[in-house]
């Protein structure tokens, strides 16, 4: 069953956090993984949560999500998303 990676994102160093963005697909890829939504314009529709940066990333299971979230291929990039911004992040299973 495919997983999801929910992310909301405020970033605090624009310059540095691009230099994450450049680095993050290929890891994303080789864990089979996908982007769903990267950082299009979120329109609320009910109560107050109003991310200013989602991301949602689609894996083909759980334990394949959570292996990208750990690996070596995506620790670079983590340590400057972790540096640079501020994050939210969740792991749900879809259907």
């Amino acid at each position: 069953m495919p997983a999801y990676v929910i992310v909301q994102v405020k970033v605090n160093e624009p310059v540095e956090y691009e230099v994450y963005k450049s680095l993050t697909p290929a890891s994303i890829e080789a864990f089979g993984g996908r982007f769903m939504v990267r950082g299009s314009a979120v329109e609320p529709l009910e109560g107050t949560w109003n991310p200013g940066r989602l991301v949602i990333l689609e894996f083909p299971d759980k334990a394949t999500a959570k292996a990208w979230w750990e690996s070596e291929e995506y620790g670079p990039a983590k340590a400057i998303r972790q540096r640079t911004a501020e994050t939210e992040m969740i792991l749900v299973e879809g259907l």
